[in-house]
């Protein structure tokens, strides 16, 4: 869900000493020659004679032979030590784990669509200096809902990018996807369609595994997953997919997502009714999450079906991604009951048809058995009034089920969505490995 470190955070914290020394962007060829096209080949054009199935594996190959390809490497600069800390404690994270100097990377690399065709995306790989060790283990970090494709980590030398940057001076390759149609990547951010993010994802750790070697070090195959927010729930599906053997070359660690919306059918929607949401963080996820799903399973074909005026003209265009979180707000009302017409008032209130379809679509995060050596810990507040903490316990009841034993910590009533994250931190910070 949304970010507060974007919304509703003071910009002192939104911009972090902005103005990291960019170095000169270091071109990589491409690792493949197969044409990014191969993976969306019609039916029609299949050689005549060959199966469905055959067909099938053949697009399948190919597929895994170019996502997550590296396109480009381009360095963002060096941190030292004292600069990390410096800037970790400014924003109100805890630096002690903080032991080496970093240096950052943009990557940007293959990857698909919601509906499978090619595409490219940006992300950010953060690497220790001076470990002496060459083998490294990985943490990746999910960020939380951005409405503004600048913000993104590999763009914005801010929040995001300070985490990443604490967890590599620990001795780790910190890994910060930052999803489709954000940072450099094309189109249009699909919001909270937690199969693309989980995908664009796990392409990034495979472009990070190879941009590491380039920069000669070597990713452990064990990767923690970590996130915030929308993050949460990105940071699950990645652990999922890891987990049913979606690439051989990693495994799923510890698995401890923050304040993540794991449940919207059940806790996320009905508390935007009964007072456990606040009404202006309702209205911005919603208006969010409708006119990016829309895009992906069609739910109206005119703004006005769903929005009352004046916002069904100026909704869409809010958010493509070009307008910031703080300017979006004062163009939105304050209350559900403004925004929507009555009709879809009820709808959300009671999901049906291709709204329910599309909400049940992102339910499944946590519906996976994890292997034996997996830690799960899910964090969370009970002051939380952005994403409800029963997100987080329909989550874990749901991991308990598949023979998990998974840790729900709450951070207490008097926690907002970012205070949760901060009393989080910490522990994230001294429990993730890291090398030694």
């Amino acid at each position: 869900m949304e970010n507060t470190t974007q919304q509703h955070l003071p910009r002192s914290r939104r911009s972090l000493s902005r103005g990291v020394a960019t170095g000169a962007a270091l071109l990589l060829t491409a690792l493949t020659t197969a044409p990014a096209t191969a993976a969306a080949q019609p039916a029609s054009a299949r050689p005549a004679g060959t199966t469905s199935s055959a067909t099938a594996q053949g697009a399948a190959a190919r597929t895994a032979a170019w996502r997550g390809g590296l396109l480009s490497l381009t360095p963002l600069g060096r941190q030292h030590r004292s600069e990390i800390v410096d800037r970790a404690r400014q924003t109100g994270l805890d630096a002690r784990t903080a032991r080496h100097d970093v240096a950052d990377y943009r990557l940007t690399y293959r990857t698909i669509t919601p509906d499978g065709r090619p595409t490219t995306a940006s992300g950010l790989l953060a690497l220790p200096l001076g470990t002496g060790r060459h083998r490294l283990p990985a943490v990746v970090h999910a960020h939380g809902t951005l409405a503004y494709r600048g913000y993104a980590p590999s763009v914005a030398d801010d929040f995001d990018r300070t985490v990443s940057t604490l967890y590599a001076s620990a001795g780790r390759a910190a890994v910060a996807p930052d999803y489709l149609g954000l940072g450099t990547g094309p189109g249009r951010h699909p919001y909270m369609d937690a199969r693309s993010a989980g995908s664009a994802s796990l392409d990034m750790l495979r472009a990070a595994r190879t941009a590491s070697s380039r920069l000669g070090a070597t990713l452990d195959r064990t990767v923690s997953v970590t996130g915030f927010s929308q993050g949460g729930q990105v940071a699950m599906e990645l652990a999922r997919e890891l987990g049913r053997g979606a690439d051989p070359r990693f495994r799923p660690g510890v698995v401890a997502p923050v304040g993540g919306p794991f449940d919207l059918d059940g806790s996320e929607l009905p508390g935007m009714f009964d007072g456990r949401i606040s009404p202006r963080s309702a209205v911005f996820y919603v208006s969010f999450f409708l006119t990016a799903q829309n895009r992906l399973h069609p739910l109206y074909r005119s703004p006005r079906e769903v929005f009352r005026a004046p916002y069904a003209d100026r909704v869409e265009a809010l958010f493509d991604g070009e307008h910031r979180a703080e300017d979006i707000a004062g163009k939105l009302p304050g209350r559900l009951e403004d925004l929507l017409t009555d009709a879809w008032y009820q709808n959300l209130r009671h999901p049906s048809g291709a709204l329910l379809t599309a909400v049940r679509a992102n339910d499944r995060t946590c519906d996976w058995t994890p292997a034996r050596g997996v830690r799960i810990t899910l964090y969370t507040a009970g002051g939380d009034h952005d994403v409800a903490m029963a997100n987080s316990v329909a989550c874990a009841a749901e991991l308990r089920s598949h023979g998990a034993r998974p840790t729900v910590v709450d951070q207490g009533a008097d926690a907002d969505h970012f205070t949760s994250f901060l009393r989080s931190q910490p522990s994230l910070a001294r429990d993730l490995p890291r090398a030694r």
